[in-house]
């Protein structure tokens, strides 16, 4: 559908400018579709940048049933969206900012497709560091009663950017990690590392994979958000929101 692509990535570059909220794209029949006009959109809107990562979304049972989907999805992070704790975000930027909270990993080296298929040994063997971390995405005021996630995943995921924390040597046993997130202070929920398929390395191995099977691979000093922990969260006014990983570390953001 190389045409048909091109032309729902110049619909949703549109559509993004002009606001519209987010809605099903006709055309996208399967996750070959939407991954094609994913790639089309993420090259109209790249305007030179580079990529930062990944970020890796639905790595929860109830979210890909929600979808109707067995496997996780995944968007491009540019580097022009990278931003690190204390950093302050605008409503005003987004059509509806909602905020995840993650663990991110960090590449020490290449995964080298050739090395196919990545277990969640060998892929967390190539993390040299790891971060507590808040992805900023942009739902477009989405229905989620009628969510369609091949166009979720032809709009990159939703990824509107990342908030870091400081990197720091991976855990020993990651999956025991405790997240707590606090809204002004006062503690709203927690998650474990465990929350993403069992292990954040389980994620970041399908990563991988799913790359290498398009001839792509992950790069040593790719970022990849591994997925949420915490219910994402959705505010409409000011806010700032801390986010503790035990055995990590904490990231900061606030927004007016």
């Amino acid at each position: 559908m190389t045409d048909k692509s091109a032309e729902l990535a110049g619909t949703l570059v549109a559509e993004h400018r002009s606001g519209t909220n987010f809605h099903r794209l006709e055309g996208i029949n399967d996750l070959a579709d939407a991954y094609n006009v994913q790639e089309k959109y993420i090259a109209a809107i790249r305007d030179g940048d580079e990529t930062a990562g990944y970020k890796i979304g639905l790595t929860s049972k109830r979210m890909q049933d929600m979808c109707g989907i067995d496997q996780p999805i995944h968007g491009t992070i540019f580097k022009r969206r990278v931003a690190f704790t204390g950093a302050h975000l605008a409503h005003a930027d987004y059509h509806r900012l909602g905020l995840e909270f993650e663990i991110c990993v960090r590449l020490g080296q290449d995964l080298l497709p050739s090395d196919v298929p990545f277990t969640p040994e060998t892929a967390g063997a190539a993390v040299d560091a790891v971060a507590a971390a808040i992805e900023i995405v942009d739902d477009r005021h989405a229905d989620y009663s009628v969510l369609h996630c091949g166009t979720l995943i032809a709009d990159n995921s939703w990824n509107a950017g990342v908030v870091l924390g400081a990197f720091t040597p991976p855990p020993a046993k990651m999956e025991e990690a405790t997240g707590v997130a606090y809204l002004d202070g006062t503690e709203f929920a927690r998650g474990l590392g465990a929350d993403v398929l069992g292990h954040p390395y389980v994620p970041l191995a399908w990563l991988a994979n799913h790359l290498a099977a398009s001839g792509r691979m992950l790069r040593k000093g790719d970022i990849v958000m591994t997925g949420s922990i915490v219910t994402t969260r959705f505010p409409t006014g000011p806010f700032t929101y801390r986010f503790d990983v035990s055995g990590i570390g904490s990231v900061e953001v606030s927004g007016s």
